[in-house]
């Protein structure tokens, strides 16, 4: 039988299309907080870089009441790069809000959650979304939504879909997008209407699979998923099935439900439930949590989350200024960190590299592995970072790459450049559309080839272009794609840079440092305007005389200097270069610090 106390539902839609400020509706007109909860936007986005980057990064879940009914909501990532969060909780759910915007219609990111969403057996539920924007076109839209679910092979009673039309800006939903409604709660009560319940085998032994791992410095791991069948009860004896069919007993200490914004703790949870569950010591995602008494335990099936396609080389820094801002600096504490993250990041892998000190961690993408990095650093880690690789296999003899979706709205006097420099890196246009004052283009291209494009499109485009990209498969592995065009300067001297010595360097390059910045032998400090490295001197001095000199009293002017973020830094270097990250500074530099032995390296490799 199904519950009807109780929903469980995914909210998944592409980047952007407003996932989260739909909660911040439906959180504030639930009527169950006081004003001074609910302060700002995006208020499940939490975390430090969620907030910066105005992305949500985590799923997270909250649930609400609306009519007697208990509404478990699960908000998720919009972001390629984050679909491992996406497909690990889709499990927990028995419908997906999909959640699609009026201007740009169904994204790629739309495609990838939809087809997750329905390989579960989810219920889809569309919601068209802002409808106020002045280019809105939500009936064509929603025709979109139509055509890519009988491109997904959806069946009769799939496509035909319950749909309804929002504005999370101005706080309303409506069967009508030309009358402005007052409120969500016609999407409420579709939710309640067409969503059903969850199936409540009550009698049978517990099964939980864990999707979601939490932790706390007071109680340790809590894990969280839905309870299959039976229930769980506060110090119930279970058995913990794990990974290559290990087992072992353990004890809960506390159950908890989801309450609003928080957890609140019961004695006991039935099946349907989402539950978080404290004193399972060394439980990870996926494994199932089943009674320990009575028949014989069974195991759910584990999670199965894409494999990565991305792949960079950690390592401790061991640059001449390591040690000097960070509290975790051996390869043991590197180790650790990266372990920890293995626990709760199910689309990541790490592999030690044999006879070194270094890891081979790998990911969807470069956002991906810099939110990691990123967060190390803060953390107090130092590291080095190599060069983004993508990842290629081997099948049947030929050699395959990861290919992406990519798709870029542009001006459509900008289009010359995005099709040149896509086409340079090897991308092949599908279909080209006109949308308002925009040119929508979607290409297929290597995943190598994405490395370091979304910078130089913005540049050739004035900021105008908008650049989204989807996993797609592996196929057969393209010829080379074009590398830097540029040189870099590399420091030949330690010290501080000095302004006399950038001065004249500055002609001929972009520089990365300014005055005063600590250099190093064999740190990057500008970039080259040829396609040769050069050795400089950054911090070359005047010299001083008691002569008087001919314009001693100009004054120096200096270009300001290039302040790359970590995701260009990752996109700009090569194979012979590698990015400092320390909590207080990002720096490029070689791999090899002495000029002599970069000279040695260089003729190796010739002969």
């Amino acid at each position: 039988m199904r519950r009807d106390d109780i929903r469980n539902i995914a909210i998944i839609a592409h980047v952007d299309h407003g996932k989260t400020s739909l909660i911040d509706c439906l959180l504030r007109q639930s009527g169950h907080f006081r004003e001074s909860e609910l302060v700002g936007d995006q208020i499940l986005d939490t975390n430090e870089l969620e907030r910066e980057r105005g992305i949500t990064i985590l799923a997270k879940n909250i649930a609400i009441e609306y009519k007697g009914v208990k509404i478990n909501v699960i908000d998720t990532p919009g972001h390629a790069d984050f679909g491992g969060e996406v497909e690990r909780v889709l499990r927990m759910a028995d419908g997906a809000l999909v959640l699609v915007d009026a201007a740009e219609g169904p994204m790629p990111q739309t495609r990838f959650v939809l087809t997750k969403a329905l390989e579960v057996g989810l219920k889809p539920l569309v919601v068209i979304n802002k409808i106020d924007r002045p280019d809105a076109r939500p009936h064509q839209a929603l025709g979109e939504v139509f055509d890519l679910f009988i491109d997904l092979g959806a069946d009769d009673q799939t496509a035909d879909f319950p749909y309804i039309f929002s504005s999370a800006k101005e706080g309303y939903a409506t069967d009508d997008p030309n009358v402005r409604g007052d409120s969500f709660r016609p999407l409420l009560d579709m939710v309640l209407r067409e969503i059903p319940g969850p199936l409540a085998h009550k009698d049978d032994p517990l099964q939980l699979l864990t999707t979601t791992l939490d932790w706390s410095d007071y109680v340790g791991r809590i894990a969280i998923g839905r309870i299959h069948s039976g229930r769980v009860q506060k110090g119930q004896i279970v058995t913990l099935m794990q990974a290559d069919d290990a087992r072992r007993t353990a004890k809960i200490a506390s159950v908890h439900v989801f309450n609003n914004l928080g957890r609140k703790e019961v004695e006991q949870a039935d099946a349907g439930d989402i539950v978080a569950l404290v004193g399972l010591e060394g439980i990870e995602i996926g494994d199932t949590i089943a009674a320990a008494n009575g028949s014989e335990p069974k195991a759910l099936p584990r999670l199965n989350v894409d494999a990565p396609t991305l792949q960079m080389v950690f390592s401790i820094n061991n640059s001449p200024l390591c040690g000097r801002e960070g509290k975790y600096v051996t390869t043991r504490h590197l180790r650790e960190r990266l372990d920890r993250e293995l626990q709760r990041n199910v689309a990541l892998r790490v592999e030690p590299i044999p006879g070194t000190e270094t890891f081979a961690v790998s990911g969807r993408g470069v956002l991906h592995l810099s939110i990691l990095i990123e967060t190390m650093r803060r953390e107090g880690y130092e590291l080095s970072v190599g060069k983004p690789q993508v990842i290629i296999r081997e099948v049947d003899g030929v050699k395959q790459e990861p290919f992406e979706a990519l798709v870029v709205e542009v001006p459509p006097e900008q289009l010359g450049p995005v099709m040149e420099m896509v086409g340079q890196r090897r991308g092949k246009t599908i279909e080209m559309t006109h949308r308002g004052d925009f040119t929508h283009v979607l290409f297929s291209i290597p995943a190598r080839g994405l490395i370091g494009l979304r910078t130089k499109l913005l540049n050739a485009t004035q900021g105008t272009a908008i650049i989204h990209h989807r996993y797609e498969g592996y196929r057969p592995l393209e010829e080379s794609i074009p590398g830097r065009p540029n040189g870099v300067l590399v420091s030949m001297m330690a010290g501080k840079a000095v302004a006399f010595g950038l001065e004249g360097l500055q002609d001929r390059a972009a520089m990365f440092v300014s005055p005063g910045d600590e250099v190093y032998e064999g740190m990057i400090v500008g970039e080259n305007s040829r396609t040769n490295d050069m050795d400089v001197n950054p911090t070359k001095e005047k010299k001083l005389t008691n002569m008087r000199a001919a314009g001693k009293d100009r004054s120096l002017l200096l270009k300001a200097a290039r302040v790359m973020s970590l995701e260009a830094s990752l996109e700009y270097i090569e194979d012979d270069e590698l990015v400092e990250v320390t909590p207080g500074a990002i720096r490029l530099r070689k791999i090899l610090l002495r000029e002599t032995d970069r000279r040695k390296e260089a003729r190796r490799r010739k002969g």
